[in-house]
């Protein structure tokens, strides 16, 4: 499978873009209001502890508190807390596997937490008290006993000659987890990561003996660097870039840690933006539009909501076989395709429901499941994936880190704040006549101003015997019409004439 990287460079945003056999797969996109969070290290202070649902309510200064669950705190008490002294420490570690966590925490307690999960919508990040520090070819794991290899290295051998070499050069009180990246590199070459690392996390505790909480303790590396550490293995072609200044960035850093990929980084100079280059930029407005075409005619389409994300298959224009049953396979099976790379573009994740075209038989059914399991192999995040029911239905879960594509580049609309639907004018019509209605009723003056949006008022005023006219004869009232283009099409306001007293929070309900 060919395998490429491709990175847009702006004053507004940095854009990364993974290509797999040419299709957009991936996208990720930093902002300076909203760079990226996970790995972030935080000394913080626990705001409260919420034994019902097994959890903690951390400030880390974010305007959200973030959300500790228990089954995230780390095993060894070192770890938790950072304002107990260590003769306290070690009474607590040896009662540790008697204590229920929630007995570990206590409200203002200072603590220091990592972030797993960024913030999403109204919901804090998640974070956990087992920190970890990614260099190029390791993971360093304070605190932690145990040394790990990438399943994806395949060699058995080489899994076991890497364990030897971390077993070896692992410092006491410290785990390694081995990257995929590390395959056929020396010791030399993971000692000197080793290092690195290990100096990073003498800062990190000189920082969380000194500072006060809520503190940023330890940044991991941005976007662009942080995706060519993790995931610029050996199976990427190549990875280009469209500035000098990010191509220096990430060649430097490749010899830093003497990456032999570094012949693979290009510097594009071209008029044509590089998304337009490669193609990227028409994939990235289809991944915004609910509806997604195929090419056999059919077509999916995709809703959010608050609780799951729907995903519904049609066969639209596809004209296949007479056969029913596997018109419907073919429809199914190319769909599955399509929405394992659209969840991994849109970077959906949590309860997804996919209605696919209904089957008749079995065998055709657990074909659609392999073939969406198959898809999802290549898939970074953890997903789940439950058997179709009988209605053509198939659950899902996957891992959600950060926020969807849809939420990183749109906001709600102004009009219809997030729902799609705004009242129609006639809606709107009757809901001022309801307003009239009820200050016809109070006796008040009886010549009024109606200000609205000026669609509105063409609305109200259109034709001989305009909507206002037949308003102004059933209730007897005198109106007048003002246009407001601050107003949102749907909004209107009753003011008494004679005063400019705006009376419609009064009368409208």
């Amino acid at each position: 499978m060919k395998k490429e990287i491709i990175v847009n460079s702006t004053n507004e945003d940095t854009r990364i873009a993974i290509l797999e056999n040419n299709k957009l797969v991936e996208i990720f996109v930093e902002r300076p209001d909203n760079e990226r969070m996970v790995g972030d290290i935080y000394k913080g202070r626990v705001r409260r502890v919420v034994k019902g649902m097994h959890a903690a309510f951390i400030n880390i200064g974010f305007a959200q508190d973030a959300f500790l669950h228990f089954s995230d705190m780390g095993t060894n008490v070192n770890q938790l807390f950072a304002d107990i002294d260590s003769e306290e420490l070690e009474e607590t570690q040896e009662k540790k596997e008697d204590l229920d966590p929630a007995d570990l925490l206590r409200n203002g307690q200072e603590i220091v937490v990592q972030i797993i999960k960024e913030p999403i919508s109204t919901k804090g990040p998640r974070v956990t008290t087992e920190l970890t520090l990614p260099g190029r070819f390791m993971v360093l794991l304070p605190n932690q006993d145990r040394v790990g290899v990438s399943r994806k290295i395949a060699s058995f051998k080489e899994r076991k000659r890497l364990r030897s070499i971390c077993r070896k050069i692992r410092p006491a009180n410290f785990g390694i987890i081995v990257r995929t990246v590390a395959e056929g590199k020396t010791e030399d070459i993971l000692r000197q990561d080793l290092n690195a690392l290990l100096k990073t996390w003498n800062r990190v505790q000189k920082e969380i003996k000194e500072s006060k909480p809520p503190k940023l303790i330890f940044q991991d590396l941005g976007m662009a660097s942080s995706v060519i550490r993790d995931l610029f293995t050996s199976d990427v072609q190549k990875v280009v870039v469209d500035s000098r200044k990010m191509y220096r960035e990430i060649t430097r850093y490749l010899k830093e840690v003497g990456s032999v990929l570094v012949n693979r980084v290009e510097y594009l100079k071209s008029r044509q933006p590089i998304f337009d280059v490669f193609k990227i930029e028409t994939e990235l407005q289809r991944s915004l539009e609910r509806k997604v075409w195929m090419r056999n005619g059919g077509y999916i389409i995709i809703e959010h909501t608050e609780a799951l994300t729907s995903i519904d298959v049609n066969s639209g224009r596809y004209f296949g076989k007479k056969n029913h049953e596997q018109n419907s396979l073919k429809i199914n099976l190319a769909a599955a395709r399509e929405i394992a790379r659209q969840l991994r573009l849109r970077d959906i994740g949590g309860l997804i429901v996919i209605d696919f075209i209904d089957m008749e038989y079995e065998e055709n059914r657990n074909k659609v499941v392999k073939e969406l399991s198959k898809e999802f192999s290549h898939d970074r995040a953890i997903t789940r994936t439950a058997e179709m029911s009988r209605f053509g239905l198939i659950e899902m879960t996957r891992q959600r880190i950060r926020p969807s594509l849809i939420h990183n580049i749109t906001e709600p609309c102004p009009l219809c704040e997030g729902i799609g639907l705004v009242p129609t004018q006639g809606t709107v019509l009757a809901n001022i006549e309801r307003a009239i209605r009820r200050y016809v009723a109070s006796g008040l003056d009886r010549r009024i101003l109606v200000q609205a949006h000026p669609d509105m008022l063409e609305y109200l005023n259109g034709g001989r015997f305009s909507r206002r006219l037949r308003l102004m004869w059933k209730y007897w009232v005198q109106i007048r019409t003002e246009a407001d283009p601050e107003l949102k099409p749907y909004q209107f306001r009753i003011l008494i004439r004679k005063n400019r007293r705006d009376v419609t929070e009064k009368f409208l309900k």
